[in-house]
């Protein structure tokens, strides 16, 4: 609106510089809208009408469907605005109705209605995760008590396995090509050397295995030659080097009874950190790495891990007791919970839920491994210590 507007137009009478009512009448606490009568075919005013001060509803004023209500703020937007202040050349009729629309949008103050509560999920298919579980330790119990060489093999193809969903995903997510081949045979001939030779094997495999990166590398360009071997290295020291000490616990007079407990409590572990952290969980313990995993999990896991260990080392090893079980299973409940957040450290690198899809309701077989690798040598080297290798 341009200044002219607010003065008397030439030769005006005694009502100069007063404008009518618009067909709406002034609007609440702004000037009036709109010269209805002061065009100059005007022949006379008319007194102001008396307007009520909250206009009957349904009128423009206060149609809660797109017009300015009296509890809102007086100018939502410059649609409202344009409509308030018209221009003098404005016609003099009186306007339609605004065109009510069918889905209004809410008033800014309006309350909203109040979302439904949700119940806590646990984020997995829960009836294949133990489907799979089950036949899984059923598959590893029996090889294990049977045969151990047969047990040695199943740790053998989990870790070539593992490797592969490793090497995938790195290439998949980064374009880091660690090669596959050498890590595959030398993780595998890992595996038997510890259990054959134990830890002088195992050293010797690995050392092997990690001149056997750097060359077969070299049968590609040079680009990205420094980011591929130190991968593969990483990998073969993650994956199959510390599943080489779980071969090594075989090797005891009571091997089998010393895996089983190595397992029976890093997953106690873990179920304990699942269920309490699920049904109690509130202080965030890692949320950069792992949202999902909270300080009462922590709790949660290692009091159960610590009940387990003590019946383990009283019941199931040769000359343990009760009391080093509940060593046993505090560092268990610590190096499982350090495993799984560095696999989460991994994962959030690449950007991936799971390392694969190979296990339903688990994700591939590196996301069962991320607790089993680090706790490994954490439970050969106490049950050296406490009873000996056996």
């Amino acid at each position: 609106m341009n200044d002219s507007s607010w003065g008397s137009p030439p030769g005006a009478g005694p009502h100069a510089g007063y404008w009518g009512p618009t067909d709406q009448g002034p609007v609440q606490g702004a000037a009036p809208a709109g010269p209805a009568y002061d065009a100059p075919e005007a022949q006379q005013t008319r007194p102001m009408p008396i307007v009520p001060d909250v206009p009957a509803y349904g009128g423009d004023q206060d149609d809660d469907r797109g017009a300015a209500r009296l509890s809102g703020p007086l100018y939502r937007d410059d649609t409202f605005r344009d409509a308030t202040f018209r221009d003098e050349t404005t016609s003099a009729q009186p306007r339609a109705a605004a065109p009510q629309t069918q889905n209004p949008e809410p008033m800014p103050d309006a309350p909203q209605p109040a979302s439904a509560p949700q119940k806590k999920s646990a984020g997995r298919d829960l009836s294949a995760a133990i489907g799979v579980g089950v036949g899984l330790g059923v598959v590893i119990v029996a090889s294990l008590f049977v045969v151990k060489a047969v047990f040695v093999g199943v740790i053998a193809v989990a870790v070539v396995v593992g490797l592969w969903e490793l090497t995938s995903r790195l290439e998949e997510r980064k374009g880091i090509k660690a090669p596959l081949v050498p890590l595959a045979v030398g993780g595998a001939a890992m595996v038997v050397a510890g259990y054959v030779r134990e830890a002088e094997g195992a050293w010797v495999a690995m050392a092997l295995t990690a001149l056997a990166v750097l060359v077969w590398r070299m049968t590609e360009p040079p680009e990205g030659y420094l980011k591929d071997v130190t991968a593969g290295v990483f990998a073969a020291f993650y994956v199959p080097f510390l599943a080489t000490f779980v071969a090594m616990m075989l090797t005891a007079d009571d091997g089998p009874q010393r895996v089983l407990t190595f397992l029976l409590l890093t997953v106690v572990s873990d179920t304990g950190a699942y269920a309490v952290g699920w049904r109690f969980g509130k202080h965030k313990l890692a949320p950069r790495i792992s949202p999902g995993k909270t300080r009462e999990g922590l709790l949660g896991a290692v009091s159960f891990a610590m009940v387990a260990g003590a019946l383990c080392m009283q019941f199931l090893i040769d000359d343990g007791t009760w009391w080093q079980g509940l060593l046993l299973g505090l560092a268990v409940a610590a190096s499982a919970t350090l495993g799984d957040l560095g696999e989460s450290m991994i994962k959030r690198d690449l950007g991936i839920k799971d390392m694969g899809t190979l296990l339903p309701g688990h994700g591939g077989i590196m996301d069962r491994l991320d607790s089993l690798l680090p706790t490994a040598p954490v439970v050969w080297l106490l049950l050296v210590l406490f009873v000996g290798s056996g």
